[in-house]
């Protein structure tokens, strides 16, 4: 028998209770139990070196881990506000770093004091007991409210869990734990896995990814525990995911539309994550698709900054660039597991030579390694690290880059289409034109998105969910027509010539959209966009720019634009100089024109800024951008 708490050391009495069966272990005070769970801060002056270079994303999560556990309640809730939204004890995806606790107790690295450290395993203890605790009888965690039924929190649970299960097996610890976390993930996925579950399987899957995350999670629980039942029904899952998580034009599902960050960072490398364990081949399939639709929405910078998003279309999140080089902690890495059958999906990876390189440098820096935000501590950077890693080389990559079909080709016209929205890309030799028309979906921009040249890059980008940064005509207090839906149609030639819808691209190609308010004319030829625009009233053109600081613009009265701040002038127009390349934008009379920068920046450097281009007309507005 267990002398009484009050004689006992907290570590004394954290040691013991780490050891008991889970009843025991329950038992214990919560108030002993939080005091004595408290890790000893990270030694100082830890040694970057020690790091194998794939590790090394483990180095900021180690530094928060003490915090993140000295955080703790007394119910083993992760309190403090580090991962998710509400920080309140019943959102079972905060509880999802039980996985980082465990990997720091089971992997012993001459970087990790806290392999098999006793504290740490207590607070596992507790945190798992507060984690199961939340688990409704029909399999499902909540993560809104108490009462919710959460397909996210457990379709990402069944991961977390089944691959913390992994780890307390492989380091024979928490016997009792393990025990309940197989019988949760059984409970779990006989829910996620019924087919007929509305929440989780619909005619089109509301979020794909949290879908994906649960199948995913299934792979590696029924590694660990094989059921021929559930794996049947995983199986059909698969083969079922296509078609109702996959949109026609080859993005996933998310919120009734696109979105770039939620795609290429959660889903793809969910579906890898998947893919590493259940060779399913609709894995690759759903990859290869995906990755045709991204290598027309990834603007490639020609002096090798790396990617401008067209981020317009994207439906909940507002991710604007990909860098050239991404080193750890980066979002995107387990995607490297599709090249080998996608070889285009290549492009928008890291080379491995230089993540190399970035890895030599960050060992090679003496700056001290700083814990984490809160909020940014996702533990799926470190699941993702589980597995080798094979990501392409520089050549590689570079073919991948010579595929992509704004490159290969200079004279396209590529429309997809489905469930009320048109994604609409032109090419031409002296330019790069988007568009997302039809049924605007959620945070989305709808009219023309971005306009990219083949040595300046990218000159027009315009942003999602901000009225103050799309391509739209603009109405008083600030209403574009871009928030909205903006019907099209399409012409070989000039609008209103014979209308096009698939085919050869046209040598002049025409599109007309609006909405009660206004209609906008675009004819795009070889080198020129002609814009013009027919409104009810007075109104505000508006033209997000992407610019450089070495950029010249100036306008046609003379005067000279100041890169990151306000500039007002009258005029018909500007030229907008960038190395070589000239672009001028002209309208039809002098009008007032202000160009003021925006806070968004791009790219780590942030050199590239974001300014709006407004000048107000009186509803009618005629503007040519000739690409030099």
């Amino acid at each position: 028998m267990l002398p009484s708490s009050a004689m006992l050391s907290r570590r004394t009495l954290l040691r013991a209770a780490a050891l008991l069966p889970v009843a025991t272990s329950l038992a214990v005070p919560g108030a002993a139990l939080a005091a004595a769970s408290r890790l000893a801060p990270l030694p100082a002056g830890l040694d970057r070196r020690l790091f194998a270079p794939h590790e090394q994303r483990f180095a900021p999560y180690l530094a928060t881990l003490a915090p993140m556990v000295n955080d703790m309640d007394d119910s083993g809730f992760f309190a403090g506000g580090w991962w998710r939204s509400p920080a309140a004890p019943y959102n079972a995806r905060i509880q999802e770093h039980v996985f980082t606790l465990a990997w720091f107790h089971a992997n012993a690295r001459p970087w990790n004091p806290y392999a098999g450290d006793a504290d740490l395993l207590a607070a596992l203890d507790a945190a798992l007991g507060h984690y199961l605790s939340l688990q409704h009888p029909d399999g499902t965690f909540p993560e809104r409210n108490p009462g919710q039924h959460g397909l996210a929190a457990t379709g990402f649970g069944i991961g977390y869990l089944a691959k913390t299960l992994r780890l307390l097996r492989a380091a024979g610890a928490l016997p009792a734990r393990q025990a309940q976390i197989t019988a949760a993930l059984r409970t779990a996925m006989t829910w996620f896995l019924d087919l007929d579950n509305r929440p989780g399987w619909q005619d089109q899957l509301p979020y794909a990814n949290q879908t994906t995350a649960g199948l995913a999670g299934s792979t590696h629980a029924l590694r660990l525990d094989p059921d021929s039942a559930l794996a049947a029904r995983l199986t059909e899952a698969f083969a079922r995911l296509p078609t109702v998580g996959q949109s026609s034009v080859g993005f996933f599902h998310e919120e009734g539309g696109h979105d770039m960050n939620y795609n290429f960072e959660v889903m793809l490398p969910e579906m890898a994550d998947a893919y590493q364990v259940n060779r399913d081949p609709h894995l690759v399939d759903m990859a290869r698709a995906f990755t045709g639709f991204l290598s027309y929405n990834l603007l490639r910078e020609p002096d090798g900054s790396g990617y401008m998003v067209n981020v317009a279309p994207s439906t909940r999140t507002s991710t604007r660039w990909y860098d050239e080089v991404r080193p750890d902690p980066d979002r995107t890495s387990l995607n490297w597991t599709f090249t080998r059958h996608v070889p285009l999906l290549s492009a928008f990876m890291t080379a491995r030579e230089d993540l190399a390189d970035a890895r030599a440098a960050w060992a090679a820096s003496a700056d001290p390694v700083a814990p984490l935000a809160k909020q940014d501590t996702s533990p799926r950077i470190l699941t993702h690290g589980l597995y080798g890693e094979r990501f392409p080389t520089r050549q590689q990559r570079a073919a991948a880059i010579r595929d992509l079909p704004y490159l290969r080709r200079d004279d396209f016209v590529e429309l997809r289409r489905d469930r009320g929205q048109d994604f609409l890309y032109v090419r031409k030799p002296g330019l790069y034109l988007g568009g997302y028309f039809g049924s605007r979906a959620s945070r989305g921009r709808t009219g023309l998105t971005f306009v990219w040249h083949p040595e300046a890059g990218t000159v027009i980008c315009g942003l999602n969910n901000n009225n103050y940064a799309c391509w739209s005509t603009v109405f008083p207090g600030q209403a574009p027509d871009s928030d909205g839906s903006l019907p099209a149609t399409y012409f070989r030639g000039a609008p209103g010539g014979r209308e096009w819808t698939v085919g050869p691209a046209p040598a002049a190609f025409g599109i007309r959209y609006g909405n009660a308010d206004v209609t906008t004319e675009v004819l795009v030829t070889r080198r020129t966009i002609r814009r013009t625009v027919t409104a009810n009233a007075a109104a505000t053109e508006q033209i997000p720019l992407v610019l450089h600081p070495t950029d010249v613009l100036t306008f046609t009265d003379g005067t000279r634009a100041a890169f990151g701040g306000a500039t007002t002038a009258t005029a018909d127009g500007f030229d907008l100089r960038r190395g070589r390349t000239t672009i001028r934008f002209r309208w039809s009379a002098p009008m007032p024109a202000t160009l003021a920068a925006g806070t968004v920046r791009y790219f780590r450097d942030g050199s590239r800024r974001f300014h709006a281009l407004r000048i107000p007309h009186q509803g009618t507005f005629d503007l040519t951008v000739i690409m030099g």
